[in-house]
């Protein structure tokens, strides 16, 4: 057996299980740094109209402070998943942590839009550094038994991160004003990496992004942001739609190219293209069922603002205690079983919300948010440790920003989707203008109750049913682009 210096997390080889010290510490700051990123992409929505007033702006130019982070993160993912593969974690775990911390004092010192955009947009960019570096650095930081309950950790605090963003920012805005609600993140990232500086072993150098790493994340740069722009932007502009078809080709020169090659040959590998599939449908499920919820109850029931977000708390309540357990589960029984377990209850927790009808009552609808809550915790984990463990080793932040990408996208397209559903099934224009109200973008008119929830809804159960029978498909491994390794213990014998 090698000696290995102190402090030092080898990296995991067929067939070996290297004896190393378990790192729990470092598993929670993947779990501490994913709840920031996550937190990120939703605290700043209602804070626009007080940046909007602040900076003496217009209600589009502000949106772009939410925009202006949201795009370089989806953007980047699969570009960063690539670089990182070659290069050492903890000079890239300290540098995205402190320019993520720095890009944060810098939005909130804006003196003018065009200074918070810009200081955004470069947060975005450590943000995505970020969102491929946690699902890595958990695999990373333990034993590959205990898989599931390391991935488990920023699995679930990272949605969490994106529930709580809007309680925590409207709490922040009515006592400190918009400004805090960027300066919040820093005690963690300063937390983090303090802990990271001390426990991290030196393991080489950042490598430089080459030319072929530059023209590689222009090309996805512009394929992901145009058609992100057309998701977040259609529902009130169906122009925008027009984005998508210029999307197509950046996007398929980069998959043709020897940029997008190792990324797909190292999806083909683990075998496990479903279930990246089966996160992108459960995102999309999720983020439709809580817009449509949240703004049912409040717009139609006329439910207060304070009793809403207590009834909306109990999905992120179920997901937080059902999150360690379903580590556990995958540990013990395998990580497939424990996912497609998770999915169910969700499916199962959105579709009891469908035939509630109009009149709800907020004891209902937290008692079916818990259960499809506690689905989301069992999943969560498990799905991560399913496909990180079948990840080619040298491959593990590539298939890794495949999944975060995955999981970004439908954040994205389930609001779109559901506030097109509401449209179509009859809340007419007030229902788009709601939708988008509900995702940040613009203060509408109430939605008429009826068939646009149920629509919705029905929209958001229908992704998470999806997801089942993505999760329970066996792998269909394609050649590796290496040798062909095989995986013999913890969560990797899942995917078998």
């Amino acid at each position: 057996m090698t000696e290995e210096r102190p402090g030092h997390i080898p990296e995991f080889r067929p067939g070996h299980v290297p004896e190393f010290e378990d790192r729990w510490l470092l598993v929670a700051v993947a779990g501490a740094l994913s709840f920031v990123a996550m937190l990120d992409m939703n605290i700043v929505n209602v804070a626009l109209a007080d940046i909007s007033r602040g900076l003496h702006v217009s209600d589009a130019t502000a949106q772009w402070a939410v925009l202006g982070y949201q795009l370089p993160v989806v953007a980047l993912l699969l570009p960063v998943g690539r670089w990182l593969d070659g290069t050492g974690l903890r000079a890239a775990l300290l540098t995205a942590t402190g320019g993520f911390a720095l890009c944060s004092a810098l939005a909130a010192a804006s003196p003018w839009a065009a200074w918070l955009i810009a200081a955004r947009v470069a947060q975005g960019a450590f943000g995505a550094l970020l969102f491929v570096l946690m699902p890595v650095l958990a695999i990373r930081s333990v034993r590959p038994g205990l898989r599931g309950r390391a991935m488990s950790v920023p699995a679930t605090l990272g949605p969490l991160g994106a529930v709580t963003g809007p309680a925590l920012g409207g709490l922040l805005l009515d006592q400190l004003g918009w400004r805090a609600v960027f300066l919040v993140k820093i005690p963690f990232c300063v937390l983090a990496l303090a802990v990271a500086w001390r426990a991290m072993p030196r393991d080489g150098r950042p490598r430089r992004p080459d030319r072929r790493s530059l023209a590689d994340a222009m090309l996805v740069g512009t394929g992901v942001a145009a058609l992100l722009l057309a998701l977040t932007l259609a529902p009130g502009t169906p122009s925008w739609l027009l984005l998508v078809i210029a999307a197509v080709p950046p996007l398929w020169w980069w998959l043709r190219g020897p940029g997008g090659r190792p990324v797909t040959d190292a999806l083909r590998a683990s075998g496990l293209f479903a279930a990246h599939g089966a996160v992108l449908a459960l995102a999309a499920g999720f983020a439709a069922m809580h817009y449509v919820v949240a703004l049912h109850l409040q717009r139609d029931d006329g439910i207060s603002a304070t009793g809403t977000g207590l009834t909306v708390l109990a999905f992120p309540l179920g997901m937080g205690l059902a999150g360690p357990v379903g580590g556990r589960l995958a540990d013990r029984y395998g990580a497939r079983p424990v996912a497609v377990t998770g999915a169910a209850l969700t499916a199962a927790g959105l579709l009891l919300l469908v035939p509630l009808g109009d009149d709800w009552s907020p004891p209902e609808v937290a008692l079916r948010l818990a259960l499809a809550g506690i689905g989301m915790g069992l999943n969560g984990g498990p799905t991560q440790a399913l496909v990180m463990g079948a990840a080619p080793p040298e491959r593990a932040a590539t298939v890794g920003s495949a999944v975060q990408l995955a999981r970004s996208l439908g954040f994205t397209l389930g609001p779109a989707l559901a506030t097109a559903a509401w449209g179509l099934a009859g809340a007419g224009g007030d229902g788009v203008r709601a939708g988008l109200a509900a995702a940040g973008s613009e203060s509408g008119a109430g939605a008429g109750p009826g068939d646009g929830v149920r629509a919705g809804l029905a929209l958001a159960a229908a992704a998470a049913c999806l997801a089942v029978p993505l999760l329970a498909l066996p792998a269909r491994r394609g050649r590796a682009p290496g040798p062909r390794h095989e995986k013999t213990t913890g969560a990797a014998s899942a995917a078998r």
